[in-house]
């Protein structure tokens, strides 16, 4: 009875441990976590893709823009290939409102490409880096003059970021992670090839006066009236060599008179003999 006893007692403790094996067996995928551990090392992977880096709503103005103008589809080769890396100034629908209405749509399809381009430095900048900028920093919008530049300065615990049209502050970054380094700007930078001020256009040349027509004409009545005196000189010299003719008729006259006188004389003296 003791043995039986004993056995039945071993019996009963092994069914009463082996819901702790089967909560054992349950317990133990180990993989699951570690797959779990793999999905966080998937999310810490390097950021490539720049629309999901600006997932947020406050940028869907920017998202849309970037897609329209198919700049993000550039972003993301250079993301894949670039050892620099990007830095990019992200304008807020905040920042879009801002803006007089129209101007976008008053832009050509190219310049709005270089305005969405203007909002990317060629390499990646961590705050800190961007804090030891100072003066004119390349972006990647460019014109005929070379690369659009920003104007990058300290101001206290931010940055400055000047365009010489507006300016803004660096807000907290969204993304600061190499190759891909966001911050988000409460204004759309405006790149001052585009909205400076333009130079003044040079005025058309003058079409040609009435002036010279009328000087012409003065000429040719100027010719004309040198042209007279000869005409003048020939009615001078008719004039002259018939006064000739009647300065000399004088001395016929007084021929003929002395022809009578002697004729007359000649009678005389006949009638005396």
């Amino acid at each position: 009875m003791a043995g039986s006893a004993s056995r039945l007692a071993i019996l009963l403790v092994l069914l009463a441990a082996s819901p702790l094996l089967g909560a054992t067996q349950k317990a133990a995928p180990g993989p699951a976590s570690s797959s779990g551990s793999g999905a966080g090392a998937a999310d810490a992977a390097p950021p490539t893709d720049v629309n999901k880096a600006l997932k947020d709503e406050q940028f869907s103005e920017f998202r849309q823009l970037l897609h329209d103008t198919r700049v993000d589809t550039q972003i993301n080769a250079q993301l894949t290939d670039s050892y620099n890396g990007l830095t990019i100034m992200a304008p807020t629908n905040a920042a879009f409102d801002k803006m007089k209405a129209g101007v976008l749509n008053g832009l050509s399809p190219q310049e709005q490409i270089q305005m969405v381009l203007y909002c990317v430095l060629p390499r990646f900048y961590s705050l800190s880096m961007l804090g030891t900028l100072s003066g004119k920093v390349n972006t990647q919008g460019s014109g005929h003059d070379g690369p659009y530049r920003y104007d990058i300065k300290r101001s206290g615990n931010n940055v400055n970021v000047s365009t010489g049209v507006n300016w803004m502050l660096l807000g907290s970054p969204v993304s600061k992670d190499f190759p891909l380094a966001i911050y988000p700007v409460d204004k759309v930078p405006l790149p001052y090839e585009l909205f400076g001020p333009k130079p003044p256009t040079p005025a058309p040349a003058p079409a040609p006066a009435p002036g010279p027509a009328k000087a012409k004409t003065k000429k040719k009545k100027k010719s004309a009236a040198i042209a007279e005196p000869p005409t003048a000189d020939d009615d001078d010299t008719g004039s002259t060599s018939d006064d000739q003719k009647a300065a000399a008729a004088p001395p016929r006259a007084s021929r003929a008179a002395a022809a009578l006188s002697v004729l007359g004389a000649a009678v005389l003296v006949g009638g005396l003999f």
